[in-house]
């Protein structure tokens, strides 16, 4: 029985450590559970750390939970520096900290317009340079962003967001390349419509009474939905050429382009 105990602990002991951001909920939380489902020692963080506790709780062996607000320099070297103290280096980043905003770019707020970038574009970028020396002097790793199909097409009412994540996919192109000699590989994942709280309580949004081109748009969008949809007899159209399906066969051969992020959870861009 010792031998098998002795056996577990090696076992996890040999496992490849994850850095998430953003695990309090949606995708960086259930990205965090399949990991340490298939025995991964896996880093949880957030702001507040007791939104984790779960997690330390079902796999106390593998979850190292711990305290982190992105914008925050001082918090990231200290996660890093425990990280790679307590489990012997970081294998996989996921920058999945993020959040969503809702204006039109003339009703925008500099202020919640520079706070988005500071999370969703400088909070990456923070965290992989923080990462990536730890990396480099192991020669291997992997950088998986969290973009979104907002970083490859822009729409009405999420333009601040969309810029917000093309940088991120600009990022992560420049990163992949720059990398690939030192065994790094760079992953953007581009998800697109999950049942998460972008849209809720997380997404920032301008007053409604300061939003007139907002308002406009949104009654249109409402009246759009309430009319009667097509019969099924009506003929319809042939499809149009997708220029977005082209920039995502790009964006898979310059961000997939190896077999290992197939098998990462939930990567849409990758399927």
């Amino acid at each position: 029985m010792p031998t098998v105990h002795a056996s577990a602990e090696q076992a996890v002991a040999n496992s490849p450590v994850w850095l998430i951001t953003g695990c309090s909920s949606g995708l960086g939380r259930h990205i965090a559970r399949a990991a340490l489902a298939r025995g991964m020692r896996v880093v949880v963080t957030a702001r507040d750390v007791h939104q984790l506790d779960d997690f330390v709780h079902d796999y106390p062996a593998n979850a190292l939970a711990l305290e982190l607000d992105v914008t925050d320099a001082r918090q990231i070297a200290q996660v890093v520096a425990e990280s790679e103290h307590r489990c012997g280096g970081i294998d996989v980043l996921v920058n999945n900290a993020g959040y969503g905003y809702l204006a039109a770019i003339e009703e925008g707020e500099e202020h919640e317009v520079r706070s988005l970038f500071e999370t969703n574009f400088f909070g990456a970028l923070n965290m992989c340079r923080a990462v990536l020396p730890g990396m480099r002097a192991r020669g291997r790793g992997r950088v998986i962003n969290m973009s979104s199909q907002a970083g490859l097409m822009a729409n009405a009412g999420t333009g601040y967001y969309s810029c917000s994540k093309y940088a991120l996919e600009a990022l992560s192109e420049a990163l992949g390349k720059e990398l690939k000699p030192f065994g790094i590989h760079v992953t953007a994942v581009a998800p697109g419509p999950f049942r998460t709280d972008w849209a809720g309580a997380r997404c920032a949004r301008p007053p409604l009474r300061s939003r007139p081109i907002w308002q406009r748009w949104v009654s249109g969008a409402n009246s759009w939905r309430g009319q009667t949809a097509p019969s099924r007899a009506t003929p319809r159209a042939p499809p149009r050429p997708c220029s977005l399906s082209r920039r995502v066969k790009i964006h898979r051969r310059n961000c997939c382009s190896d077999a290992w992020c197939s098998r990462v959870t939930a990567p849409s861009c990758c399927r």
